[in-house]
């Protein structure tokens, strides 16, 4: 985390304000990473944003079906909400300060370019299932149907935007205490090791 930390301190010497995006798989401890690299910032970081503050209504998030992965991965989030917010924040802090963006899917097209500095925590499908199960009471096998939606839906964005080769920073976070690993190394690179992202 210090190494992070620093990274986007040394940004923050550089640049009016520093946006920092926390991306991860349901379930991959985006919250609490941010909640940390929040302390680590200290001062410097004036808010935290959680995505989940921002889901389109139901009706447009269940448009595609309410087992949909395409509903979930394209539909889930109001990102017009989500940017307004951030501009908002962002206008509203101090110089040289810091705000911390965390969610899925933050490494889309429609939001990559708005990182200063982002991370993309890697965890297997059959660890953040397993988490969930203790967190939400879902099943705790990802291939389980009942998990099609969510799991499905994150691997569609795996397939559309392969986050870890965007991020600057990737974390195998399936352990408590991550570690920064290269982005080829990560379980989802493994997946969907035959190409490479759109430009």
């Amino acid at each position: 985390m210090n190494v992070i930390a620093t990274s986007v301190n040394a940004i923050a010497l550089q640049q009016r304000r520093v946006l920092v995006g926390i991306d991860g798989v349901d379930g991959s401890g985006k919250t609490r990473f941010a909640a940390r690299l929040a302390d680590s910032l200290g001062s410097s970081c004036s808010a935290v944003i959680h995505v989940d503050d921002h889901l389109n209504a139901p009706a447009i998030r269940h448009a595609r079906g309410r087992h949909s992965p395409e509903g979930f991965w394209l539909d889930t989030y109001d990102l017009g909400s989500l940017t307004r917010t951030i501009e908002d924040v962002v206008a509203r802090s101090g110089k040289g300060s810091t705000v911390v963006v965390e969610g899925m899917f933050l490494h889309r097209e429609e939001l990559r370019s708005q990182w200063d500095f982002s991370v993309f925590l890697d965890v297997p499908f059959a660890v953040t299932a397993a988490r969930m199960a203790v967190r939400d009471g879902t099943h705790p096998d990802p291939e389980h149907p009942s998990m099609n939606r969510y799991v499905g839906g994150q691997r569609l964005y795996f397939r559309t935007a392969r986050p870890w080769q965007w991020a600057d920073v990737v974390v195998d976070n399936s352990v408590d205490v991550g570690a920064i690993i290269q982005p080829e190394d990560s379980s989802a690179a493994r997946l969907y090791s035959g190409g490479t992202a759109e430009d």
